[in-house]
């Protein structure tokens, strides 16, 4: 397998929204998962409870999401975040990548029920073979909730290196129940969101769907 660098790993990672049916080869998958528990976390706690489905376990649990959906069950996330309205440049991003994706699929702004297809494929799982739910027990506050996002990037980053797609969704923490009782966890286990992921699939024009990001001057303030 020929070496990427990291620069190209971040440069080139972006959600993919539609993969092949192969499934990773497990010395693939313990690679890739091995690398992420190099992430870093405070005080080196590492409260990062990860549990990847496939085969039979993935195809139930899709098929229970899809349901669901289709019956209008309302989530019922583990976790409930407290935040204010959105302020016009988070929502012109927002809507800036909503248009990316809507274009690359031929979806008109105004078609609802085309759009609602496009949400619902966040429950077919975009048709990844594999999903990973990343967890953790309920003693942990949303401050640990930060390392958990940093042992995401750094997989997803694993993943790029070794020539798999991903896609991170909160949508995959909407029946947290459904996930415990696949993998048979207790009720502490809390589920913040998964990633589907596998090989992408080069025939789908969302794929090509490529956001783009702001400027470093709008983020980052150097001083001194």
């Amino acid at each position: 397998m020929t070496e990427m660098s990291l620069e190209t790993a971040v440069r080139t990672r972006h959600s993919v929204r539609g993969f092949l049916p192969d499934r990773v080869p497990q010395e693939t998958l313990d690679r890739v998962f091995d690398l992420a528990r190099w992430a870093p976390s405070g005080t080196n706690i590492q409260p990062w409870q990860v549990y990847v489905a496939s085969g039979e376990t993935r195809d139930n649990l899709r098929a229970q999401f899809m349901q669901r959906t289709r019956d209008k069950h309302p989530p019922r996330v583990d976790h409930k975040g407290t935040r204010g309205p959105l302020g016009e440049i988070w929502k012109d991003r927002r809507r800036a990548c909503a248009a990316v994706l809507y274009d690359a699929m031929d979806v008109a702004w105004d078609d609802k029920p085309a759009r609602a297809e496009v949400a619902f494929r966040n429950f077919e799982l975009f048709d990844a073979p594999h999903v990973a739910f990343l967890c953790m027990n309920e003693v942990f506050g949303m401050g640990s909730a930060w390392d958990i996002g940093m042992y995401a990037q750094t997989l997803m980053l694993a993943m790029t290196a070794n020539g798999l797609a991903s896609c991170a969704q909160g949508t995959m923490a909407h029946h947290p129940d459904l996930v415990r009782e696949a993998f048979d966890l207790d009720e502490e286990v809390k589920v913040l969101f998964g990633i589907s992921f596998g090989f992408p699939d080069p025939t789908m024009a969302v794929n090509n769907a490529l956001t783009t990001r702001a400027e470093l001057q709008e983020t980052v303030t150097f001083k001194g």
